[in-house]
């Protein structure tokens, strides 16, 4: 029999274990990855990456600090290819490590069939399936999160200090993604203090966190002082929470139920003093990064389903820790009756039983169930906004030198992510481009050099998120507040063309009888070429 490095038996069911999860992961985020348009958030992804890295620096001083890391590694991502495709394809990967590494944690602690079937459930998770095609840092965080996760398990049970720097680091890396995974070092504390280990593991564990704490801490000064960015989150609910069981567990009844009470039958189990088991790993990883946010942003709103992914990784560890407990606890009975062997108490770890597959159908039949929701999350319209449909709504209806007001100035992001449809257009607002002032969406002009541009404009097209056109909506800055009340003021709506997300709008100046150019001005008319003066 083979020996790996460290000794360990390698068996060809750890290897199943570990592997079939990745392959059905992969599987499930490359189908449909070319969505055929980009939401606001991947575009903001986008088109930060491919900066150069002294540009990405620049906008690191005013915004996005707690994404730096990962715009500097798309940046190299996108360097050969500035596409959908590989501004989405980290994230399959990252997925498809984190459902592999979920199994490698079902087979270290407890055997090859739980790590199966945990590493598979991860796969099928649609919550897993979504941020696998997202061009964002979520699902590199969540297999850095699992990564780490295993580290603290072999290094528990190592009496080196190697494994121990390689947690250091991982949990680094995996926190300057997304700072937010600090709260994974809360769930290991809480893991090592369920265990009662010795006092040396503690000081182990210490050191690393106490490293990660302070290569961390100068994000966390810097972000802070970007905290305006997520003033758009409210303080969750309960309504929260059951949302996000559901988004962890399976969002249809029929995998909701049976998947919570597997769940549940996992978590009640006794963990042996000196001994970090499955439970002990497991359930403080999925239970406590979301509830101490979820507390926080009662508060001081920061919480949002995306950020807490990395603890989606427990709950089908849980769920396949059940199911081995309640299928050994159906088998002993039968064995007592027919006097055969059943595969399910099967004590040794270097085999996968025949019995495995059975739990391979139930994951089967919950991506059965839950495949229409799969098809839905690989259409466009699924996300908040698709900034594809946008660019070519302007392309088909602006003419070259068309003048554009962008409200706010973050719907810039449609022409910054597909800048063909808005070519030729002109910027009514935009004094320094996104690039040049070191921001996301351009720096615009004050309130008097706006009104003066906008005064001598007979028509304007306006590109609108939703809520900026909602009559409760009061803009903070003086420049937006002018765009509304010269609009409202001076122009007619003549045209709306509205897609999920954006409105796109077609003003035309009120005739004045006061204002001795009213009858220059030109009568607008649709024409096959457009809109053109009459």
């Amino acid at each position: 029999m083979k020996r790996s490095g460290a000794g360990r038996p390698v068996v060809v069911a750890e290897v199943v274990a570990v592997l079939l999860p990745v392959l059905v992961m992969l599987a499930l985020g490359l189908w449909g990855l070319d969505r055929g348009g980009m939401w606001r958030d991947e575009a903001a992804t986008f088109q930060v990456a491919r900066r150069s890295v002294p540009q990405i620096w620049h906008l690191l001083h005013h915004v996005d600090a707690v994404h730096g890391l990962y715009y500097l590694f798309m940046h190299a991502v996108l360097a050969s290819d500035p596409g959908e495709v590989a501004l989405r394809l980290p994230s399959v990967c990252g997925a498809a490590a984190a459902a592999g590494l979920v199994a490698a944690l079902g087979v270290c602690l407890c055997r090859p069939r739980v790590g199966l079937w945990a590493g598979l459930l991860y796969a099928v998770t649609p919550m897993a399936g979504h941020f696998a095609q997202e061009g964002r840092s979520y699902a590199l965080v969540a297999a850095g999160a699992a990564g780490a996760t295993l580290l603290l398990v072999r290094g528990v049970r190592s009496a080196g200090t190697g494994v121990w720097w390689g947690y250091g680091a991982t949990v680094a890396v995996t926190c300057l993604l997304h700072e937010f995974a600090v709260l994974l070092l809360l769930a290991h504390a809480t893991t090592l203090a369920s265990a009662r280990l010795p006092r040396r593991v503690w000081r182990r564990w210490g050191r690393a966190a106490g490293g990660v704490v302070l290569v961390l801490s100068p994000l966390v000064l810097v972000s802070h002082g970007q905290s305006g960015q997520v003033a758009w989150l409210t303080a969750p609910d309960w309504e929260s929470v059951d949302r996000l069981l559901r988004e962890f567990t399976g969002p249809t009844q029929p995998v909701f139920v049976p998947y919570l009470f597997l769940v549940v039958l996992g978590v009640l189990r006794s963990v042996p003093r000196g001994e970090v088991t499955l439970a002990a790993v497991a359930a403080p990883l999925m239970v406590l990064p979301p509830a101490v946010l979820i507390t926080v942003s009662r508060f001081w709103p920061l919480y949002d389903e995306r950020y807490v992914l990395y603890a989606l990784a427990g709950a089908p560890l849980l769920a396949a820790a059940g199911t081995d407990r309640l299928a050994r606890a159906v088998a002993r009975p039968w064995e007592r009756w027919t006097g055969a062997r059943s595969p399910w108490t099967a004590r040794t770890r270097t085999r996968l039983p025949v019995a495995a597959l059975a739990g391979v159908l139930a994951v089967a039949l919950a991506l059965t169930v839950q495949f229409p929701l799969l098809c839905q999350d690989r259409a466009p319209g699924r996300r908040p906004d698709n900034l594809a449909a946008v660019s070519a709504a302007a392309g088909r209806e602006l003419r070259p030198g068309d003048p554009v007001l962008f409200l706010p100035s973050l719907a810039r992001r449609s022409a910054l992510a597909y800048p063909k449809g808005f070519r030729g257009a002109r910027d009514v607002a935009l004094r320094a481009s996104a690039t040049a002032s070191g921001t996301l969406y351009g720096e615009e002009e004050g309130p008097a050099e706006l009104r003066r541009r906008l005064a001598g404009l007979d028509h304007v097209w306006l590109v609108a998120a939703p809520f900026a056109l909602r009559p409760g909506w009061h803009p903070h800055t003086p420049t937006e507040r002018v765009k509304l009340a010269v609009i409202g003021a001076e122009f007619t709506l003549r045209e709306q063309y509205a897609r999920r997300g954006i409105t796109l709008r077609l003003y035309v100046r009120q005739p004045s009888a006061g204002d001795p150019r009213a009858a220059l001005r030109p009568v607008w008319r649709r024409s096959g070429a457009g809109l053109v003066p009459a």
